[in-house]
C-alpha cells in the first residue's frame, strides 16, 4: 500500500534553477505527485511550520532562510513514502549524503540543503495539511 510524504524544494535550490532537475528526480524515483505549488513562505508561515524546532539554536536562521525566496511544496505518494523520500534526498549534511542523492548533488551546506522531507508518517500528514487541503491532493490511481 502506498502512503504519503511531504517535500519542499527549498529557496536555495529554486534560486539556483534546480527545481526542474529535482522534480525529475522525484518522478524518476517512482513518486506520484499528488500536488505541488510554488510559494513564498512568509516568516509567520515558516515559524509555524518549523515550530517543533523553536527551541533549537538554528530556528531563527532556518525560518529566515525558508522565507527568503520561493520554494516548491509537494505532497508525494509511494509505498513507504517517508523512508523512500529520505533515501532519495540523502543526509542533512551534503558532505555526508550518499552519491546520487539530491542533497549530495544540489545542496551547498547543512543550512541550505536543497530539500525538506518528512521524518515520519505522522509528521507527513501534519506537514501536508499545513500547505494543502485534501481537495488539492489528486490521487492518480
Amino acid at each position: 500500500m502506498s502512503n504519503r510524504t511531504f517535500a519542499i524544494i527549498k529557496p536555495d535550490a529554486v534560486k539556483a534553477g534546480n527545481t526542474g532537475k529535482i522534480y525529475d528526480r522525484i518522478l524518476s524515483a517512482g513518486f506520484n505527485i499528488l500536488s505541488a505549488k510554488l510559494i513564498k513562505m512568509t516568516i509567520d508561515q515558516a515559524k509555524g511550520f518549523y515550530a517543533v524546532h523553536a527551541e533549537r539554536p538554528f530556528y531563527g536562521e532556518l525560518t529566515e532562510f525558508m522565507s527568503s525566496g520561493q520554494s516548491m511544496v509537494l505532497a508525494l505518494e509511494k509505498e513507504n513514502a517517508v523512508l523512500a523520500w529520505r533515501d532519495t534526498i540523502g543526509a542533512t549534511n551534503p558532505d555526508e549524503a550518499a552519491e546520487g542523492t539530491i542533497r549530495k548533488d544540489f545542496a551547498t551546506s547543512i543550512g541550505e540543503n536543497a530539500v525538506h522531507g518528512s521524518d515520519s508518517d505522522e509528521n507527513a500528514k501534519i506537514e501536508i495539511g499545513f500547505f494543502f487541503t485534501e481537495s488539492e491532493l489528486i490521487a492518480n490511481h
